[in-house]
């Protein structure tokens, strides 16, 4: 699934993130931000609502202002980052509203996440969607289907598929659980974890701290625009702190 990239080190840096701020109105959101992200590699970003997740991911992606350094594929990016720059060179976000065409066929949909490329001159959609079907049968059972009849579950997956289309360098994904049922949940997460293996970077903000903690390499937790907690995973999932905030008996929906 998603073409290894053969030139690229296996654990080369794909996003380094220094002293990232970002202020709305004179309010600071984020404060003094630090993430790395190397290839092949699930780093998760976990915290309440409002704690800033989603702010990070719009300013990652260059669709809010932020001060600090932000480094991706070895690039400083200036303060006016471009989305269609960054889109262009492997970077893409899944966001929270999965932002499909309700009234186009699901392989319709998947055709527009290669549009980019398709643009650029590549002609390798065909055999991209072929394993975006091999990733999720389930959209080949239903590539004639509307988007809009899907179910939460397989909007979802149709929304990473279309960004998996693009060949990402990096996958950002926002709270790819949210609303879905356990079972489903289950199965998103499995595939997350297969991704990985395919040498593509995942960030994924999550309020589902369990089940990224056990797909994710390394964590962070962001509350109220700061990072409280950081490290690799299986030391967040065991840290008194984050099961009492996260993982406690309060979160059985987790």
């Amino acid at each position: 699934m998603v073409t290894r990239h053969p030139h690229l080190h296996e654990h080369e840096i794909i996003l380094e993130v220094k002293n990232l701020s970002v202020s709305y109105s004179k309010i600071e959101a984020l404060h003094d931000i630090s993430l790395t992200i190397r290839r092949g590699e699930i780093v998760t970003v976990i915290g309440p609502n409002g704690a800033g997740k989603t702010t990070l991911l719009l300013a990652l992606m260059g669709l809010l202002p932020a001060a600090g350094s932000i480094v991706y594929m070895g690039q400083a990016q200036g303060r006016e980052r471009e989305v269609e720059h960054l889109v262009r060179h492997g970077m893409t976000l899944v966001p929270e509203k999965r932002e499909l065409f309700a009234e186009m066929s699901v392989e319709d949909n998947l055709v527009l996440g290669a549009f980019d490329r398709y643009r650029t001159g590549h002609r390798d959609h065909m055999e991209t969607m072929d394993e975006v079907f091999e990733l999720f049968p389930r959209l080949e059972e239903r590539r004639a289907q509307l988007a809009g009849t899907l179910s939460g579950g397989e909007r979802q997956m149709l929304a990473m598929g279309r960004a998996l289309m693009a060949k990402p360098r990096l996958l950002m994904l926002d709270e790819p659980s949210l609303g879905l049922a356990p079972l489903i949940i289950k199965e998103i997460f499995r595939i997350i974890a297969e991704l990985k293996e395919t040498g593509v970077a995942i960030l994924l903000v999550e309020q589902n701290a369990r089940a990224a903690l056990h797909i994710a390499d390394y964590g962070y937790v962001l509350e109220t625009g700061e990072v409280s907690l950081a490290g690799p995973s299986s030391e967040l999932a065991a840290d008194p702190r984050v099961i009492e905030s996260y993982l406690g008996l309060g979160h059985k929906k987790d």
